[in-house]
């Protein structure tokens, strides 16, 4: 699977175009997974129900399906948190899996920059970055300069890159 990231600082429009590419690279022949990295504490279940229940009991995976999806619950309790390839291996095949979020790690990434950010451009400091989308004019050195606000060319770009039409 070929694995792009979308990497950039809080508050950059990485989550907004994420789920504006997903669609436009879809219309474009191509299986589209996502993983998104949470840097707080999060739930994807509900007090009170038996999913809950069974986590709060001590399982260490717990998986709810039903004839829509399925969801898998892994419980790291004192382990480290994974790295992306360890979970990157445990999804179905793909085309292309989406990454939101893990920016330190070394696979292929945009940098999303938004200049009302204020925020230094991350592609200085990162090889695995292969372009930037930006809302502003500025130097990416080698590196494609896509507009922000130009989704189907930015998912022109990363279906090229994926090997897709």
């Amino acid at each position: 699977m070929k694995v792009l990231g979308l990497a950039g600082w809080s508050g950059s429009g990485k989550t907004t175009l994420m789920v504006r590419l997903i669609p436009a690279l879809k219309a474009r022949g191509l299986s589209v997974s996502t993983v998104k990295h949470a840097h707080h504490r999060f739930d994807v279940d509900t007090p009170g129900k038996d999913s809950y229940r069974h986590r709060e009991a001590g399982a260490t995976e717990v998986m709810v399906a039903s004839g829509q999806r399925f969801a898998l619950m892994h419980e790291l309790r004192d382990a480290p948190e994974p790295p992306l390839a360890d979970l990157l291996a445990k999804m179905s095949p793909v085309d292309l899996v989406l990454v939101e979020g893990f920016k330190r790690e070394g696979h292929a990434k945009i940098e999303v920059h938004r200049a009302d950010n204020g925020k230094p451009p991350l592609f200085t400091d990162d090889d695995a970055i292969i372009a930037v989308a930006t809302d502003r004019d500025m130097e990416t050195g080698t590196l494609p300069r896509l507009d922000l606000n130009d989704v189907e060319k930015i998912a022109d770009f990363a279906a090229s890159w994926a090997g897709g039409s």
